[in-house]
């Protein structure tokens, strides 16, 4: 037998392989590239598009407004001044404002939170009676509304007129993160650790504080989230039932601190031309660094709880 190969038969599988494998085309070959190149580009065109505004808001509140006006600020500051913070801050009603936003925001997080978290639990439950009930009574708060004058009946036949209450209860349960928190207890949750917690002999309250709550941290950190932010930023309930300056909020005090601005500005005589530039000087001033004022501290908090936003945004994605 013998063993010398024909060398054309070798080949021939070769060159077969090579008539068989087709021709890379351009899209082929530039095709990935080319995608990774303008997502790249359109996702920098966004982030600048959203950075850029909050670096001009901060750049703006330390320069002098007619260097504004004249196009001189865009990338640095132009004369320098801290005149706008410091009128801002020698006001008493800014730091009265601050304390009462803080307790605004950390009573009605927890209010919101809280009742948020026992009422979606109570709701994923299958073996609560009339469960589908009470969820279509909260859905249908969602398409309709009695209005803005029943809503004050009711804040002041409850007896909560420019008090506390009426800025943190009238909207502490938002339906739609009921909706969001209890389709993370049905998901995540399942009923057989409820049913080998009962064989411990674990109630149904202690079944809740030990084990739901540890289970869902991701949640709890997005609810505090929302909740801390819409808290921080509402002035419309204090504007609608507090009568007593005092007791505003810190976005309340602001708004009323530009009005009042503007106001001073727009009021002087024609004549008076020095007059109303200092007053228009001081208002834009004033304006920048109120807006920095109230968000600095948000815009501080927040980096740190991103991680939990992260996990949080994603529940329910997936199941």
């Amino acid at each position: 037998m013998s063993l010398i190969t024909n060398p054309r038969t070798t080949d021939a599988p070769k060159r077969t392989l090579n008539q068989v494998r087709p021709r890379q085309t351009l899209r082929d070959r530039y095709g990935d590239r080319v995608f990774n190149v303008t997502a790249t580009a359109i996702l920098l065109l966004s982030i600048l598009a959203v950075v850029y505004p909050l670096y001009f808001i901060v750049i703006a509140s330390v320069s002098d407004p007619n260097a504004i006006y004249e196009g001189k600020v865009w990338l640095f500051p132009s004369g320098v001044t801290l005149e706008g913070y410091q009128r801002i801050f020698a006001d008493s009603r800014i730091w009265n404002g601050l304390g009462n936003t803080l307790i605004y925001t950390v009573l009605g997080t927890a209010i919101s939170v809280s009742t948020i978290l026992c009422g979606a639990y109570a709701l994923s439950r299958k073996d609560m009676p009339g469960r589908k009930f009470l969820m279509l009574l909260f859905v249908i708060t969602m398409f309709f509304d009695g209005g803005l004058i029943t809503k004050y009946l009711v804040v002041r036949d409850l007896g909560m007129l420019n008090t506390v209450w009426a800025v943190v209860l009238p909207g502490a349960v938002g339906v739609w993160n009921l909706i969001i928190a209890r389709s993370f207890f049905e998901h995540t949750i399942p009923n057989e650790l409820r049913e080998a917690a009962q064989m411990d002999g674990a109630t149904d309250f202690k079944f809740f504080f030990k084990m739901v709550l540890p289970l869902s941290k991701p949640l709890i950190m997005l609810m505090i989230m929302i909740h801390v932010v819409a808290q921080w930023n509402s002035f419309f309930d204090a504007l609608i039932f507090l009568n007593d300056d005092t007791k505003y909020p810190l976005q309340l005090v602001l708004r009323n601190i530009l009005i009042q601005s503007d106001v001073s500005s727009t009021g002087t005589t024609g004549g008076d031309i020095q007059s109303y530039a200092a007053a228009q000087r001081i208002a834009e001033l004033t304006k920048y660094a109120m807006i920095v004022v109230s968000s600095l501290p948000l815009m501080i908090a927040l980096p740190f709880m991103q991680k939990h936003f992260t996990k949080g945004a994603m529940i329910g994605a997936v199941k």
